[in-house]
């Protein structure tokens, strides 16, 4: 196919009726359809496409916003595809300079694949960190972490929503209420009735994907992994900041093993707000 046969490169808003296009141009691409993340993310940020005229889309990305809705004080950008009969034709390229300039002047972050990275270190984004992805069966040796967890409730989630702004940085209420709906189990770690961590585990295909993950420490982190671990049969994935050696360590001993690292990518920004001591793994990379 030539350049020349590209069709327009209008870019436009998604919504959930779009879900089957988005799932079909992941599996397009190689990845799992991953329908249940999609509509997620579909409705907790924004979608943006280009249609095919043949049918089906010829990219997509998500971008969800954080903190104010008409000023947001971080948007993170995720499922950036490109359909492969239109591959390194620039589409990614123009729809990442639509989002950016749509986005003004509000500060943006991402995780990069190696293969992504090289274009959006091209329109600007500096790598500011890395995340290693882990799966596999938690096999659960060794001593069991001496920190209590317990379900997360309804009641629970003013702390959570309190707990999750201040070691992210910027507000996450319309992603984090829908967590309870998306998450197949929550666990919360209390500490003289004080919330020190949140963990959440929701479905993707045939794991369990762990995330947010946010605890004050690392002891706290294994026992809310633990937890969720020992209501699961399925296999576990997530996403863990390599700052945080000790937990990576723990993880690989019970049974999961390194899979990839992504860059995590900023633009306008030099570095993520928040606190990263306690931010150990992300609701989900493409969304931050």
């Amino acid at each position: 196919m030539s350049t020349d046969s590209l069709p327009p490169l209008a870019v436009r808003r998604l919504t959930l009726r779009d879900l089957t296009a988005c799932a079909d141009l992941s599996e397009n691409r190689g990845w799992p359809r991953e329908e249940h993340k999609w509509g997620f993310l579909l409705t907790a940020g924004k979608g943006y496409g280009i249609d095919d005229p043949d049918g089906g889309l010829v990219g997509a990305c998500v971008v969800t916003g954080y903190g104010p809705q008409d000023r947001p004080s971080l948007a993170a950008i995720g499922m950036v595809l490109v359909a492969e009969r239109h591959a390194r034709r620039g589409v990614g390229r123009h729809l990442m300079r639509h989002i950016v300039a749509t986005m003004g002047t509000a500060p943006l972050t991402l995780y990069a694949t190696p293969y992504g990275r090289p274009l959006y270190e091209e329109l600007g984004f500096k790598v500011t960190g890395r995340a290693e992805m882990l799966s596999g069966h938690f096999t659960s040796s060794g001593p069991a972490p001496e920190v209590a967890t317990r379900a997360a409730t309804a009641e629970d989630l003013t702390a959570i929503l309190s707990l999750d702004e201040e070691v992210f940085g910027a507000d996450r209420t319309p992603l984090i209420t829908r967590l309870p709906a998306f998450a197949d189990r929550m666990r919360v770690a209390e500490e003289d009735g004080r919330l020190i961590g949140y963990a959440a585990a929701w479905p993707n295909m045939d794991t369990h994907v762990v995330g947010p993950l946010i605890a004050r420490d690392t002891e706290t982190a294994k026992a809310l992994i633990g937890t969720l671990a020992a209501h699961t049969d399925r296999p576990l994935r997530t996403d863990i900041d390599v700052r945080h050696e000790e937990l990576l360590a723990w993880m690989k001993e019970q049974g999961l093993v390194s899979v990839a690292f992504n860059s995590v990518m900023t633009y306008g920004i030099s570095e993520l707000p928040g606190d990263w001591t306690k931010r150990f793994a992300p609701l989900t990379v493409a969304a931050g």
